[in-house]
């Protein structure tokens, strides 16, 4: 199965790779003019549609007053389709913080749901690891932050960092992991138990990650 593309209405510069044939394409309210702009054609435009400003053909609409923002309500249809690799397209770069933190719930969602997921800025890229790891190639330079998502992270591994870590625990209630760098050589990420949200250069590329439930 392909990639879940999801096109938010926050700040959009390009894509990170190629559409590929597989891949499902979501607008979500807003993001509609990101995929215009491409050019390309969503398979599902869904939302309330108070960004983008009209309700397009052919789409499903929400009300304002609602639990889920429209960036869940995306989620939440990819999983029900089946999808378990998801993208999220102006997720990060936009005037509401408040948004972005949700974005980030949104990641730890997923990977409650045996899925995982990544937000897509300009210049950052920021996932969740529950229970596994991340590994990053030979050359990658920038900052690397680490955070603890939720409850506590055991047994917490930082390899081919500026600053290692060998069988830590993170909390919540303090940025230990705030600031790392690459140093070139290749690094992994490690958690046996919780989750970490991790923050790293778009242009690092994509790791090669090791969820609780598959080899990816």
């Amino acid at each position: 199965m392909g990639r879940f593309l999801i096109f938010c209405a926050a700040g959009f510069d390009g894509l990170l790779e190629p559409v590929k044939e597989d891949d499902f394409l979501l607008a979500a309210d807003g993001g509609l003019r990101h995929l215009q702009s491409l050019g390309l054609t969503p398979d599902e435009i869904l939302g309330d549609f108070d960004s983008l400003g009209y309700v397009p053909e052919n789409s499903s609409r929400f009300p304002v007053e609602k639990d889920d923002t429209d960036s869940m309500l995306a989620i939440r249809r990819g999983l029900a389709l089946g999808y378990r690799e998801f993208w999220l397209y102006g997720s990060l770069d936009g005037p509401r913080l408040d948004h972005t933190a949700a974005n980030y719930q949104a990641l730890q969602y997923l990977a409650d749901h045996h899925a995982f997921g990544y937000l897509i800025g300009k210049d950052y890229l920021v996932t969740v690891v529950k229970n596994g790891s991340l590994r990053f190639p030979d050359g990658c330079r920038g900052t690397v932050s680490v955070f603890c998502q939720g409850s506590d992270a055991h047994g917490v591994t930082l390899k081919g960092l500026y600053y290692p870590l060998e069988n830590a625990v993170l909390t919540s209630g303090f940025p230990l992991g705030v600031s790392n760098h690459f140093t070139g050589q290749a690094a992994e990420i490690a958690v046996t138990q919780g989750s970490l949200l991790v923050f790293f250069p778009r242009a690092a590329g994509l790791p090669r990650r090791r969820d609780a439930y598959a080899d990816l």
